[in-house]
């Protein structure tokens, strides 16, 4: 079948075909070695015409291990034939205790391809392919593997996916039927799904950053703002006695600087009224009664204006003022473990505006008032339900809740179906749970002693090039991309559109499983940012079959072709089925 080697090139062979010799039809793809008294070399053929077959170059069988890569190229006399089951065995994996099933080899009867855990998920992976293509059913095959690998049980793992379209709870719902110490939790945003539990975020586990990518900022003066209001929300959600003197003395400060600002009377009582109605106390209020000499009047009523426009009462209201400043209490510091609530943040906004005197800088007026009208949209609207909670939980306790049933046991698999949710609210929530487990991995005293396993469905959503680091400084999904791994938290991207994704994550991605691709655009950008792949490699995925996938990186020996097996029980990502709709019932 194979003649003489008639020229090499830097990573190619071309072989010569001896006249009259019938050439199998199965042949491409196909794992031949080159062989002489030194050294085996893997190659394998990539093209055959009439007379010619060229083989490209994969690595070398030494000491009965193969190595990737080829120094030393076969010399012209090296014999050629096909690889032994042997030989094979030391390129699609062997059954040891840290080996998984992954899937079959279509090029060589169906054998097993395995691959090793810790290669495979200990690195960021990318899952590509056009809808329809198995991407799906993939992804649910592979986790469906993890649990159902006969070597070990994965009891500790922690998968989180996040589901663009409720997919996989059909998946994985019964995973306790593999094994009763397995369990599947499942979060949901859609309303009327009976008997599951909602999506709830705690509002006080949320930083300036979060928020800021919540309410939209687009400005660095928007941050100080909204740092601003995220102290004065701990202040004023707090009922001890040294918190009421404290947020007693800031409003004192904050109507005292009005007071003696060039305003007319009318604006000044305005924006005092203002402050008392969105932050008041018991102390301090405008129904509090101020004493006189001989008399006394309710705060509000101490601003009456006389003929000439000015308070009848002004030094009495000072005075009144003034006995609420303390100004040691400036070395307060609120409790960072502190619970509120939307409707307290709104209000700290609001005290935050009015006092700084923000909706009167002219320059600053109409950042502040976004951020203002995007808060209190948030605390009437639909997703104020996702941040509502009935008590105070640290990031640890809440994490725990995460992976922990109602009955107490450890899940394994936590699907949040966030399909009901519009996609920048999605972003948002995705980028809130990474941020907090990127947090929480880096302060875990060993370093990746517990593993958390991202996977985001339709990545191309949220894992792209925003203005985060203008805004921010940093975008969480590409720190995470680049400083993660050694953390345990891992990236498993799963997207028909590669090309939106930002370049810096998938830069970062060790391992790839590409079901077929047509769009030119996601197979040149593959190209462009994956140079160490051959242009055949990423040809191959073109004529796949469905639920057939092309893998390499650094859990595969070389690029291979492997088809999946239907996922069982199945994820919900189907066709319609339109003759059965279009037909009479």
């Amino acid at each position: 079948m194979f003649g003489k080697i008639i020229y090499i090139s830097d990573n190619v062979a071309q072989v010569e075909i001896p006249a009259g010799t019938p050439v199998a039809e199965n042949l491409m793809n196909m794992h031949v070695i080159f062989e002489d008294d030194k050294k085996k070399i893997l190659g394998e053929i990539e093209d055959i015409s009439e007379k010619i077959i060229k083989i490209g170059f994969l690595g070398e069988i030494v000491n009965g291990k193969f190595v990737g890569g080829v120094i030393r190229k076969p010399t012209l006399s090296s014999n050629i034939r096909i690889i032994t089951k042997e030989e094979l065995a030391l390129i699609i994996g062997e059954n040891t205790p840290g080996s998984m099933v992954l899937g079959m080899s279509p090029l060589y009867d169906d054998c097993v391809i395995r691959v090793d855990i810790n290669d495979l998920f200990s690195n960021h992976m990318a899952i590509f392919g056009n809808t329809g293509s198995g991407k799906s059913c993939g992804v649910a095959r592979l986790l469906q593997n993890v649990f159902n690998n006969p070597n070990f049980l994965p009891y500790k793992s922690n998968f989180f996916i996040f589901d663009a379209y409720g997919e996989y709870h059909n998946a994985f719902k019964d995973i306790d039927k593999i094994n009763p110490n397995l369990h599947f939790k499942y979060y949901t945003t859609n309303k009327t799904e009976a008997g599951e539990q909602r999506l709830k975020i705690p509002l006080w586990l949320l930083n300036v950053d979060d928020l800021a990518l919540l309410l939209e900022a687009t400005s660095h003066s928007q941050l100080t703002i909204i740092e601003k209001m995220l102290k004065l929300v701990k202040i004023f959600s707090q009922s001890d006695e040294q918190s009421i003197k404290y947020r007693n003395h800031l409003i004192a400060k904050a109507i005292m600087n009005i007071l003696y600002t060039n305003q007319t009377s009318p604006s000044k009582r305005n924006d005092i009224f203002s402050i008392l109605s969105t932050c008041s106390t018991a102390q301090f209020n405008l129904e509090a009664p101020v004493q006189g000499i001989g008399y006394v009047r309710k705060f509000r009523e101490c601003f009456t204006m006389n003929k000439d426009g000015q308070f009848t009462e002004s030094i009495l209201v000072t005075e009144y003022i003034s006995s609420f400043i303390d100004e040691e209490l400036e070395k307060y510091e609120p409790e960072k473990d502190t619970f509120y609530t939307l409707e307290d943040m709104e209000k700290a906004m609001n005290f935050t505006l009015i006092s700084e005197g923000l909706l009167k800088n002219e320059k600053m007026y109409d950042e502040a008032i976004m951020l203002k009208v995007r808060l209190h949209a948030l605390v009437i609207g639909e997703n104020s339900e996702y941040f509502k909670m009935d008590k105070y939980m640290t990031v640890e306790q809440y994490i725990s809740s995460l992976v922990a049933c109602p009955d107490g046991r450890k899940a394994q698999i936590i699907n949040f179906n966030i399909e009901d949710v519009d996609d920048g609210f999605a972003k948002s929530v995705t980028k809130i749970y990474t941020r907090m487990l990127f947090d929480f991995t880096k302060r875990l005293n060993v370093r990746a002693s517990i593993p958390f396993h991202i996977f985001l469905e339709e990545a191309h959503r949220y894992v792209q090039n925003d203005n985060d680091k203008f805004l921010l400084g940093y975008n969480i999904f590409d720190r995470v991309a680049k400083e993660g791994r050694k953390y345990g938290l891992i990236f498993n991207l799963i997207s028909q559109r590669p090309v939106e994704i930002s370049e810096t994550v998938i830069s970062q991605c060790s391992n790839f499983i590409i079901f077929k691709m047509n769009h030119p655009r996601d197979l040149e950008y593959i190209k462009k940012m994956l140079p160490n792949i051959s242009a055949e490699v990423v040809e191959k995925q073109k004529s796949l079959q469905p639920g057939t996938c092309v893998a390499f990186g650094k859990a595969f020996k070389i690029p291979m072709i492997i088809k999946m097996q239907m996922p069982n029980p199945e994820p919900h990502s189907s066709n319609c089925d339109v003759v059965a709709r279009w037909g009479v019932n």
